[in-house]
């Protein structure tokens, strides 16, 4: 392939990279509109490759989160229980599918994620309590934050779901996942996004494996995003303690409609 396209990769990994631990969304949202129009794959491989950078943003990522303190781990491993589950159902349907389906169930999934980014502006849904169940240290603020956790059963069912929408449209689940957390279960934003992206490698690596099996992903690019995904994932957590991620919901839910916009121009055969 050409240098140009394969230095491309890694610059795509850097900024997906650093999106992804910002927002705790796993990357995918860049990685796929990236990988079927400008690289020209296929629904199915781009989100068997995005799964990999994904597992690399959150590894890399999570390692430096929990040094922090910030992921609540506990709650990112039972909601892995649902997200596994799904992951490989996911996987499993979505080799059987048609690109044109793939693609409309990602762009329906960004314009939810868009939306529900622009409803709740910068709101934090956190049931914050001196004596809360958990606990983990603000870096911006210099102050630990206790919270306390609702409806645990009922986000491990979404997670399900989550799971599903990781493996076969790419986006890690992290845009099903964070809302979850922070509207559903009353998780600090911060909290919900490390957790997130913490948890979001084993989801990902669930489907990554059933496509590895089926010989959807295009190894030869594989190195390339990652290195990228890396040098992301370390720049974007060390971004995440000096400014308040929630801030940028509404920027990024713009991101988000354009790439639904141009996925759907592609499936249409626009672009």
């Amino acid at each position: 392939m050409d240098p140009i396209l394969l230095l491309g990769l890694v610059i795509l990994g850097i900024v997906a990279g650093i999106l992804g631990a910002l927002l705790g969304v796993g990357g995918g949202i860049i990685f796929i509109p990236v990988l079927t129009i400008v690289y020209g794959l296929t629904a199915v491989s781009a989100a068997a490759l995005s799964l990999v950078g994904i597992i690399a943003i959150s590894s890399w990522g999570s390692a430096i989160y929990l040094n922090k303190g910030v992921p609540n781990i506990r709650i990112g491993l039972m909601l892995e229980i649902g997200g596994v589950a799904g992951a490989i159902i996911g996987a499993m349907i979505a080799v059987y599918l048609e690109d044109w389906i793939l693609i409309a169930v990602f762009s329906a999934v960004m314009l939810f994620s868009a939306y529900r980014m622009i409803k709740n502006g910068g709101s934090d849904y956190t049931l914050e309590n001196e004596d809360g169940e958990f606990e983990y240290n603000d870096l911006k603020c210099g102050e630990s934050v206790c919270y306390d956790v609702e409806h645990k059963a009922g986000g491990t069912v979404g997670s399900i779901f989550a799971g599903m929408i990781s493996s076969m449209t790419g986006v890690g689940g992290g845009v099903i996942k964070v809302p979850i957390m922070n509207i559903y279960m009353k998780m600090p934003i911060k909290a919900a996004a490390a957790t997130s992206s913490y948890s979001l490698g084993i989801t990902a690596f669930s489907g990554a494996v059933v496509y590895l099996i089926h010989g959807s992903i295009p190894l030869e690019l594989a190195a390339f995003l990652i290195i990228g995904s890396v040098i992301g994932a370390e720049a974007g957590t060390r971004i995440s303690a000096r400014i308040d991620a929630s801030s940028l919901k509404k920027y990024f839910s713009l991101l988000l409609i354009a790439s639904a916009a141009l996925m759907l121009l592609r499936a249409g055969g626009y672009i």
